[in-house]
């Protein structure tokens, strides 16, 4: 009996060379290709949708309003969009080759084949935007000519902006003679079963954390206690790096394969070899040539990494069996597969001490960062790609290829001449990203220039024209960090290298010393710093931090010896940033209000001398902020940056920064925050915001909680169509910890407050509510809070007067849930002397369990007055004296209520109060009408993204009904007349 056919190669046979008949062909070759790939074939049609079908309906809206039916070829949801088209010419495309440079060499399209196969690509995409807005966008598109290829694009940010070539540009083109290939049929299969299986990022998570895993053991030793085999932290960071460099270089090639790892395991029988050994295979690498080490030539590396007394150290660290063996662990691991976006974070906690026992517990997953550098950074670049691909396509349809690949690779030359900037670029993971994905598209370049110019790949190669890591600029504070991020960069460049190029060695050195990424501090430079001094002369420190016991109530109180030396800039002025095409990062997020706390009041007071455009109460990142629209708008402020009132800001030209998008915290649309994106949106030149995420889970990478971030990207020129605002619809727990979200997008003008529609926060406060609403008192002490029984115990009920001083407290959990039924001492208008003469017990209660904790603030007012609230509040105290009740809401709430509260009780500052005791105020404010108004001029505060009550926002704009007493003398006759 004759063995049965092979179904695949029958399939190949089958179509190879098929007539050019799209639709009498698509539908028979797409069900046979299901058939050899194992999956399900497309469900039978039910009306015009359906999960999985061909011929799958969407309706397309036009701008003019008027609409329109289109057909997906083939649809699976949650999975991919198939667009089929058959025009190539079969007989220019036999010469089928084993490697994919070869077929480059050997294929020739038909003319304005690689323009037919980019339309239908966009065509695809357009059918994705048209999908309705309960399902989700599919992470891949695929784009079929039937009988010769499939093209492969995904995007897995989740916002389904960008399809790119999947997984790089040098394999995203299946070849119909590669489904015989078992690893392209799985990878088929997966995307029509498992696509988010194929997300790289994913892939990576696993095997990075593993590999940080055993840097963290090993950091740990090698610091150890203080012993003889105790080591400086930047030495043992600088040794890690060095070693990590030549694991990586071993898994590529840029070393003889499994040299180092057989180094290190030939070390385990002479340990005191080790140091001599490496230190000879570093200089090597530093110089190029002959290594004794590994027995072996090796290229020359140099790019200051390998450099005698690089960053903090020369010689390698000795290190026992133990260490050694962790060593090896690492080293046996698939470094070429690390995943550069987060393993710069997972290094750096490593190197510190104290992260190290979260190490792994948080890191931005990388789909983040993407979702913020694609419409930064790619979407202008992919415009310009577009209309750069249309010349191109004209010219090739003219019959001038000359001119055709003239105009791609003078693009080619502007892609590498782009500046991106990160101003606070820690390990450089918003770098990294966007270098891979500007790799990609430059490798969409180099396949059209193959096309129209055979062999003009390996000439570009040749002359060195590539993206490369000297155009990824970076500013850091932390000087561990900065050695990472340039690790991290040359990483990432080479794993994109060793993708798309085989085995072929980049140019040597192998690593440069471009420079790029400096030490600096983002927002300020001095000539230098001086102690902080108060009135008296004396040294002004803060709290390290540090708790103890207090020896006498036996309570956690703050050590009074654990006090850091303040040092205060001199001179300060606004860093100069680089010059830079575009501006993506995530600064610091300090909130206003604790920017004397964090940094202390020399460094807090600098910051804003150097800045007085910036509100007080503004958070830090808005800073970066403001920094990045003046560049946008092609700003440089020149000389002292103070400046007298109402003048206009003294500027010189500058290269004008096309695009800013940076992460903030979501607070980014309350008053003092909002008002620096106002001053942008409405100066002269306008700034316009093209790209915004209101409220976004997040996770800062440091081991730290959860919090809610804003994106925002700001660009000089207003699209017609507006802005894109993205809203989350909702959050699931994906695969690895890493959230999966889902959105909701809007298009037109975004306003300040990140919101489209009416700009309800323009609103103006108005004069008569000016004094009327504030909130609690804030006591920055808890001894002020008491029992009742230790209130009785102090004097209350026996020693006459004390029931003013003390009070029933309220906070908003007691509001709204149930009471703690606490009081509160509240000593105000009495001076220190005044209470410890009429109140010793109170005295002696606030001196044990406030003033401890009190000597620690930072704030002199709270430290000198420390019997006394930290915020007294004169401004509620008026508001509310003599009233009977006021109104009062909790500040920050899921569901909005307000109550009437006695006037003898005090509220916290998590407490809103009204100074009214009217009814009908207290009406208006539960009415629907005012709840609509609250939601939309509201902030949104926290990680349950929770409604913030604030007074300038919500109460002050409102025309409320006037008092009660006000509406009697009306009702009377006796209206004042009008002035």
């Amino acid at each position: 009996m004759p063995p049965s056919p092979d179904p695949i190669a029958t399939f190949i046979a089958r179509w190879q060379g098929a007539e050019a008949a799209e639709r009498a062909n698509y539908v028979l070759f797409l069900v046979e290709l299901c058939a050899i790939l194992g999956v399900d074939p497309p469900d039978p049609a039910a009306g015009r949708t359906g999960p999985y079908r061909l011929e799958r309906g969407v309706t397309r809206r036009e701008d003019d309003g008027t609409s329109s039916s289109r057909f997906i070829d083939l649809y699976r949801r949650d999975c991919f969009v198939l667009e089929a088209k058959q025009g190539a010419n079969p007989t220019q495309q036999v010469l089928f080759a084993d490697h994919e440079a070869d077929r480059r060499a050997n294929i020739r399209r038909s003319k304005g084949w690689a323009q037919h196969m980019n339309a239908a690509k966009g065509q695809a995409e357009r059918y994705i935007r048209d999908l309705p807005i309960d399902e989700p966008n599919p992470p891949f598109l695929i784009v079929a000519d039937i009988g010769f290829c499939f093209d492969i694009y995904a995007d897995f940010t989740g916002t389904f902006r960008q399809y790119t070539h999947f997984p790089d540009g040098n394999s995203f083109r299946i070849y119909l003679p590669d489904l015989a290939n078992p690893e392209i049929r799985a990878r088929l299969r997966a995307i029509w079963l498992d696509p988010q299986s194929l997300d790289p990022a994913r892939q990576r998570i696993g095997v990075t954390r593993d590999i940080a895993g055993f840097l963290a053991k090993l950091a740990k030793a090698l610091e150890g206690p203080a012993t003889a085999r105790h080591h400086a932290p930047q030495h043992v960071a600088t040794f890690l790096m060095r070693c990590i460099f030549c694991m990586f270089a071993q898994s590529v090639g840029l070393l003889p394969p499994d040299s180092f790892s057989k180094l290190l395991e030939d070390s385990r029988n002479n340990l005191a070899g080790f140091v001599p050994r490496l230190g000879e295979l570093w200089r090597a690498m530093n110089a190029g040539g002959y290594s004794v080490a590994l027995a072996a030539t090796i290229r020359k590396f140099n790019g200051g990494l390998f450099a005698p007394g690089a960053h903090g150290g020369a010689d390698p660290l000795p290190v026992d069996a133990d260490m050694l063996n962790l060593l090896i662990s690492a080293a046996r691991r698939d470094w070429q597969h690390v995943e550069p976006a987060i393993f710069g974070t997972l290094l750096e906690n490593a190197l510190d001490t104290a992260q190290r026992s979260e190490l792994g517990a948080h890191f931005t997953p990388r789909a983040f960062v993407e979702r913020l550098v694609l419409p930064t950074v790619m979407e202008p670049l992919r415009a310009e790609w577009d209309g750069v691909k249309s010349a191109a396509y004209d010219a090739e349809t003219a019959g001038d290829r000359p001119r055709a690949a003239a105009i791609v690779r003078a693009f080619h030359a502007r892609l590498c001449a782009i500046r991106v900037l990160d101003p606070a670029c820690g390990t450089g993971n918003f770098l990294y990203v966007t270098m891979e994905l500007m790799k990609r598209l430059e490798g969409e370049i180099i396949d059209l220039l193959a096309n129209l110019d055979p062999g003009e790949g390996d000439r570009l190669d040749l002359a060195g024209a590539a993206v490369d890591p000297h155009q990824f600029l970076g500013l850091e504070k932390n000087p561990r960090a900065v050695p990472v991020a340039e690790l991290v960069l040359w990483i990432g460049w080479l794993q994109w290298h060793f993708r798309t190029r085989g085995n072929a060695p980049p140019a040597e050195p192998i690593l440069r010393d471009f420079h790029n990424i400096a030490e600096a501090d983002a927002l300020l430079t001095y000539s230098r710093t001086e102690p902080e001094r108060d009135a008296f002369g004396a040294l002004v420190t803060r709290w390290g931090g540090r708790m103890m016991l207090h020896p006498i109530t036996g309570e956690p109180t703050p050590d009074p010896t654990d006090r850091v030396a303040l040092e205060r800039p001199v001179d300060p002025k606004p860093t100069r940033w680089p010059e830079a095409d575009f501006i993506v990062g995530n600064p610091p997020f300090i909130a206003g209000k604790d920017l004397r706390a964090e940094l202390g009041s020399g460094y807090a007071e600098a910051l804003w001398l150097a800045y007085p455009d910036v509100p007080k109460s503004a958070d830090l990142a808005m800073h970066f902020w403001w920094k990045a629209a003046q560049a946008v708008k092609g700003i440089r402020p020149r000389g002292r940056p103070k400046r007298a009132p109402n003048a206009p800001p003294q500027a010189t030209a500058r290269p004008q920064t096309l695009r800013f998008g940076l992460i903030t915290s979501n607070s980014i649309r309350q008053v003092f925050c909002r008002r620096v994106v106002a001053d942008a949106l409405e100066g002269k030149p306008p700034l316009h915001l093209v790209f915004a995420v209101p409220d976004h889970p997040w996770t800062d990478g440091a081991g730290s909680a959860a919090v809610r971030i804003a994106m925002t990207v700001v660009a000089s020129q207003s699209s017609a169509a507006g802005g894109a605002l993205l809203e989350v619809t909702s959050e699931t727990e994906g695969h690895d910890g890493v959230p999966e979200l889902a959105f909701a997008t809007t298009i037109g003008r975004i306003n300040s407050d990140l919101s489209i529609g009416a700009d309800v926060k323009s609103a103006k406060p108005l004069q008569a509510n000016e004094r009327l609403c504030s909130p609690g008192v804030k006591l920055h002490g808890a001894g002020f809070l008491v029992t009742p029984a230790q209130a009785r115990a102090l004097g209350l009920g026996t020693m006459p007067g004390l029931e003013r001083h003390i009070r029933r407290y309220l906070n908003g959990r007691d509001l709204t849930q149930s009471s703690r039924g606490l009081m509160v001492i509240d000593l105000d208008g009495l001076s220190e002397s005044d209470v410890r003469l009429s109140y010793p017990a109170l005295y002696q209660h606030l001196l044990l369990h406030v003033k401890p904790e009190r000597d620690m603030n930072n704030e002199r007012y709270r430290r000198e007055n420390w019997w006394l609230f930290g915020r007294n509040n004169a401004l509620l105290r008026a508001a509310i004296k003599g009233l009977p009740r006021y109104i009062v809401t909790v500040e920050t709430a899921k569901h909005r209520t307000f109550s009437f509260l006695p006037a003898e009780v005090t509220p916290d500052n998590m407490l809103v109060c009204m100074g009214t005791d009217d009814a009908a105020i207290l009406g208006a404010l539960q009415s629907r009408i005012f709840e609509k108004w609250f939601l939309a001029a509201c902030g949104w505060l926290g990680v349950g993204n929770d409604p913030r009550f604030s007074k300038t926002q919500v109460y002050d704009p409102i025309p409320f009904p006037p008092p009660e007493r006000t509406r009697r003398r009306q009702r009377r006759g006796t209206r004042r007349p009008p002035q």
